[in-house]
């Protein structure tokens, strides 16, 4: 009996059941495993060199392959017969009734079977000898089959970026025969060999390229290159280890005094501490506290990545060891390092991606391989493929449908219409119809053994989903779709979506053109803003071309009801609702109206050349015709200076560090799960050291019980507040101590490794904070930040709960819910004041006299420490908002008193309304907002919208 589903069902001995599967690497749970036999057909590295090499030579030397297969073929037909004979000598054994000597069929026989054998030994030694020279002629072409196997798995490693990077090794098999083909030819084989290495890295590139999105393109080089490298053991794997991660201190307290504290910061020395244990960078820390002031003005440096390193160190290192010392210091510059390194180590052809042909894919493209466009937010790739299909003499021929409910048959109709009479299929936004995908997977593999019309092409597009089927991604040509990047793209790409008749249409043609060029730069701004990430927009929202085109319908039509610019309705109209639509944080709406209010107001339309921005590059340009908008657009920079946006040069350095965040974890989920750390230690030792140092430093539980005793004397809304943290400590520091315990018991094969302890490994090893110990409180500290920070947050509970006193200065960056806290403190005022608690809101003032002047809790509200500031600069002696300093992100804000009063008025001119968040990402995340709490800050001699532009908030807790 056999157990299918939840019926038993009788089966015959002979039933086999086998199950194959596309994915990469499958994970099977336990269960499943141990009940079934699963066979590994995912080929090793090795394996396909040997197959590439087998296909190097057979098309390089075709007679060494030839010599090589003829020998065992007569071998193998030589032992074939021996094994016959050996047959036909029992069976006559067996058969024969008399004298062995009297069988003459046996004698024959076994006379045979002697001859065949000394042959086959004979030709052995021979095809052996022969063998050992063949093999000498074919280990020349190694080199070219090694680093094709490894590019091929620098390709298949891509599809743990994104579930659309998806490569088959027989299109790959293709793609190396025809760089074989096309390559330079030469009589010498160490020359011949490099010249096939050169062109195929390069034709692996390009072809890998259009399939990739722009952010990816710089780190499958980078990965092509250090694994290229590595292979050729030129890379110092400890050093790139490194790299990679950076260093980890979970326990300061043995650690070197940082003797640069002004102006180089924890995570920084961190770093140094850890690389002085590296080989050959023994004594970098002495170095620091010889020269402080050489290192100052390498780290102050606009390009460090090219000055010169103070000290001996510039001669000592290497050009990896120079991106170690940029990545633990300057971590803003590691891409321009990367770039560099690539440059050096493979050209600079492999940074600069090749622009998409259309043309060129078609060309490259068979009636066979469906055409994918993979989507990003804002691109539609219809009216590109429109005019292509019309230059290729396919418009009459050209049939297009976007996916969704109730479309699936009439994309079948298309396509086997299409197979038949040679038309170009385009089947839009795939994602939609995901439950299609399967019987669109059936008729892509009709394809294969079919003969489509010579001129079918099937076309399909679709945004990254992983359920979108892996074959046809295999057998396909990708290319992916992005809007172009800078200001000036943008506003160049809008003005050609502008026609003659259109730009003519409205009768305020003085108005118009005017307006437009600020609807223009408002739309391109907007996308653009995306780059700076968090001090950009909280949350990244995808404007469109469709939220332009109506918004430019508005202003013409507008303009001519009009007689006086009706200015409140089109910002209304514009900011409020076209663009608004998508915005769904008040922050972000806040920012989108500051803008519109700038570009759309009387000093556009009257003052000439009216700057649009700070840079007085970016202005609105004279009256004339639409080619004279164009002439204008096409003279922008070509990189936009952040101040473009409003924004302070910090934040390019801000988004640039969050970039190396994201290359950094990219390629550290590429590494091989399996080798071993740095000096020999295996992963298992370094995770089990990690654990047991954060088991370690990981407090005792605060007595729940005992403190809930002394406090029912006074049940005050604080009182209540302190309870339900420690209630929520306590179990978040049970759960770390239980799941550091079984995941010790799990590596030691003691309990079964389930996926949560799988995972939690994983995170300890790269660092990270595991998912389940996050479900407390959302931080995107590292895992040894984290640490620390939960052993301080603990601290400030016990010692409240030890003296049942509230802290004179709160640390609010230390409780779970700090909102919870702030109304506790508004109900204490309330009850204080005989008042409502909803008649309550804040006043803030921002202390000048340092902590330990303040001795006692103020009369009303409470004292708060530990905000930062992010996006500005503060000046203590006339507590306002000034410029940031070149290289400060952040800064500590003096300790601000949160005092609750009634009726409060509304905001006072130039005061600067700052949002605070409890962590940097400010859209919040798990279920949970970020936003806490508004702080009034006063904005100095800059007005409160330029704070807006800068996207100037307080944080409770950073990411380091």
């Amino acid at each position: 009996m056999i157990k299918l589903g939840d019926k038993e069902i009788e089966y015959y001995p002979e039933f086999r059941f086998y199950i194959t599967t596309k994915l990469s690497n499958p994970h099977y749970t336990p269960e499943i495993s141990t009940k079934s036999t699963i066979v590994n057909f995912a080929i090793k590295e090795q394996g396909l060199e040997a197959q590439l090499l087998g296909i190097v030579v057979r098309k390089e030397r075709p007679d060494l392959e030839e010599q090589k297969d003829s020998p065992v073929r007569s071998i193998a037909a030589r032992k074939k017969k021996l094994v016959e004979l050996e047959d036909e000598i029992l069976r006559l054994l067996n058969e024969t009734k008399g004298s062995l000597l009297d069988d003459e069929q046996l004698v024959n026989t076994l006379q045979t079977s002697k001859i065949t054998s000394q042959e086959v030994t004979e030709q052995l030694q021979i095809s052996e000898t022969t063998e050992v020279k063949i093999d000498a002629a074919r280990e020349g072409y190694r080199p070219s089959a090694q680093r094709a196997s490894i590019l091929f798995f620098v390709l298949n490693d891509m599809g743990r970026i994104d579930p659309m990077y998806q490569f088959s090794l027989d299109a790959y098999i293709e793609l190396f025969i025809m760089s074989i083909e096309k390559s330079r030819r030469s009589s010498k084989l160490e020359e011949r060999i490099q010249n096939l290495n050169e062109y195929h890295t390069y034709a692996v590139y390009r072809y890998t390229c259009r399939g990739l999105f722009e952010r990816h393109k710089l780190l499958f080089s980078f990965q092509m290159c250090a694994k290229i490298l590595e292979a050729a053991s030129k890379i110092n794997m400890d050093e790139y280890n490194f790299f990679l991660r950076g260093g980890v201190v979970l326990d300061r307290e043995n650690q070197m005094d940082n003797p640069c504290s002004g102006w180089l910061g924890d995570v920084a020395w961190d770093n140094i501490t850890e690389m002085e244990k590296l080989t050959n960078f023994h004594g970098i820390i002495t170095s620091f506290e010889q020269y402080p002031r050489d290192w100052n003005i390498w780290y102050t440096a606009a390009q460090p990545e090219t000055a010169p390193l103070p000290g001996e160190w510039d001669n000592a290192c290497n050009e990896l060891q120079r991106m170690l010392l940029v990545r633990s210091l300057r971590p803003d510059r590691v891409s321009f390092c990367a770039t560099s390194f690539i440059i050096n180590n493979l050209g600079s052809k492999f940074t600069e991606p090749p622009v998409l042909d259309m043309q060129q894919v078609v060309e490259d493209s068979t009636t066979r391989t469906p055409l994918i466009f993979v989507l990003s937010p804002g691109v539609d790739p219809t009216s590109s493929l429109i005019q292509l299909s019309e230059s290729s003499g396919m418009a009459q021929r050209f049939y297009s449908l976007s996916l969704g409910q109730g479309q699936a048959p009439i994309a079948t109709r298309m396509i086997k219409q299409g197979v038949r009479e040679g038309n170009w299929v385009f089947l839009a936004n795939c994602h939609l119809s995901l439950s299609w995908m399967p019987q669109l997977d059936k008729l892509v593999e009709q394809l294969q053994v079919e003969d489509p019309h010579p001129e079918f092409r099937l076309w399909l597009s679709s945004s990254p989903h992983p359920d979108f089927p892996i074959s046809i991604l295999q057998t396909g040509i990708k290319m992916t779709t992005e809007p172009p990047k800078g200001l000036k793209a943008n506003m160049k790409r809008l003005y050609n979506l502008i026609t003659e008749p259109q730009f003519q249409r409205c009768t305020k043609q003085d108005k118009y053109r005017k307006l437009l060029f600020s609807l223009c730069f408002f739309h391109s701004v907007l996308l653009e803003r995306r780059k700076f990430l968090m001090l950009g927009w909280n949350i990244a929202y995808e404007f469109n071309d469709s939220d332009f085109e109506v918004s430019e319908s508005i202003l013409s039509i507008y303009l001519d009801e009009y007689e006086e610019t009706p200015w409140e309705a089109l910002k209304y109209l514009i900011a409020g609702i076209s663009y608004g639509g998508h915005v769904t944080d008040d922050w972000d709406r806040r920012l989108l109206m500051t803008y519109v209010s700038d570009l759309f107001q009387d000093q556009v339309l009257s003052v000439p050349f009216y700057k649009v921005s700070s840079v007085p590059t970016y202005y609105v340009p004279k009256d004339g015709p639409l080619s004279s908008y164009k002439e204008y657009v096409s003279m922008l920079p070509n990189v936009d200076p952040p101040e473009a946006f409003g924004q302070h040069p910090n934040a390019d350095i801000q988004s640039q560090i969050q970039e190396t965040r994201m290359l950094f974890n990219t390629l550290l989920s590429l590494q091989p799960q399996i080798s071993a750390a740095s000096g020999g230690e295996s992963r298992e030792d370094k995770v089990l050291d990690l654990a047991a140092n954060i088991f370690k430093q990981i407090p005792e539980n605060i007595d729940y019980d005992n403190t809930a005793k002394i406090l029912s004397v006074d049940p005050s809304p604080l009182n209540v507040v302190l309870l339900q943290e420690i209630q929520r400590y306590n179990a978040l520091m049970e759960e770390i101590r239980r799941s550091l315990t079984d995941l010790e018991k799990g590596i030691q094969g003691l309990v079964v490794m389930t996926v949560e302890l799988e995972n939690i490994f994983q995170c300890i090893f790269d660092g990270n904070v595991p998912p389940s110990w996050l479900r407390a409180y959302p931080s995107l500290k590292p895992l040894a930040a984290w640490t620390r920070d939960l052993v301080q947050r603990v601290e400030q509970f016990e010692k409240w709960a030890l003296t049942a006193h509230p802290p004179t200065i709160f640390w609010m960056s230390g409780f779970t819910f700090p909102t919870g806290f702030l109304t506790a403190v508004l109900q204490t005022s309330a009850r204080m004041n005989s008042v409502s608690v909803d008649s309550l809101s804040w006043e803030f003032s921002v202390m000048t006299v340092d902590d330990s002047n303040i001795t006692g809790p103020p009369k009303d509200g409470v004292y708060i420490k530990g905000l930062f500031l992010q996006g500005a600069g503060w000046e203590k002696k006339n507590s306002i908002l000034v410029e940031a300093n070149p290289m400060q992100l952040v800064c500590l804000m003096p300790t601000i008193h949160f005092k609750p009063v009634e009726n409060k008025k509304k905001v006072a001119k130039g005061m600067y309304m700052a949002p605070c968040y409890y962590y940097p990402n400010r859209a919040g995340g798990m279920g949970r907002p970020s936003f806490v709490v508004a702080v009034e800050l006063k904005a100095g001699e800059k007005s409160p919208d330029h704070w807006v532009k800068r996207g100037t908030a307080l944080l409770m807790s950073l990411d380091y």
